[in-house]
């Protein structure tokens, strides 16, 4: 809340570097992974699913927002608040779940995924928090959703320490969580940091944080 005038370039930052981790890294690991499994075609299908998969859990959010001009009842406001905000810890597990599957692959590609979750749980927490405030709820209760928010990554993880998923299934799992941050990047990301703002300053972090996440990619496979 203290910096939310400086917010843009931070998101702006994400959007480049999640896009660039769905195109630099999560489709090219899926590719080799499953290659030898699906064609080309069936891995990018997959790709779609994840993308809409994830527009319809976003839209399953968005439709339990509600405004309070539009609540006759007080308490129902705060239940939308408590839906959204406990969708979008489920979320945060599946992100979690990501990471595991990716240090699956190689250590180099669950370190480039955490990060790339990293930025999309800042923006995670950031909306948690404003479902609820938005929605009736006090800072006592947001306080405790943006805990659940930022545990449920860690119990993803821990999952996964129990899951062991075969190269044809991780090479599909990768490929449903690049359409995940490619549509986490492009309909989340980019119209946040551009809302309001001028635009030259956040498309250069945008463009920074894609150089960042390949150069990163690059040097991690020397």
């Amino acid at each position: 809340m203290r910096f939310r005038d400086r917010l843009h370039l931070i998101l702006g930052f994400s959007a480049g570097a999640v896009i660039a981790v769905a195109f630099f890294d999560l489709l090219p690991e899926s590719l080799e992974l499953g290659g030898n499994f699906y064609s080309q075609t069936f891995i990018a299908s997959m790709v779609a699913v994840g993308f809409f998969v994830y527009m319809l859990l976003d839209r399953f959010i968005s439709l339990h927002q509600c405004q309070q001009a539009e609540c006759g009842n007080p308490h129902h406001g705060i239940a939308k608040g408590r839906i959204g905000a406990g969708t979008l810890s489920i979320h945060s597990l599946i992100d979690g779940m990501a990471i595991g599957f990716a240090f699956q692959v190689s250590a180099v590609v669950g370190a480039i995924v955490a990060i790339a979750v990293l930025a999309h749980d800042f923006s995670d927490g950031i909306n948690t928090v404003g479902l609820v405030l938005a929605n009736k709820g006090n800072k006592k209760q947001a306080f405790r959703w943006l805990i659940t928010d930022a545990v449920a990554p860690f119990a993803g993880v821990l999952l996964t320490l129990f899951i062991r998923m075969p190269e044809p299934i991780l090479g599909i799992i990768l490929a449903v969580f690049c359409g995940f941050f490619l549509y986490i990047g492009a309909s989340d990301f980019l119209p946040e940091s551009h809302h309001s703002h001028p635009t030259k300053l956040t498309t250069f972090m945008t463009i920074l944080g894609v150089l960042v996440i390949y150069a990163a990619i690059r040097l991690a496979s020397l």
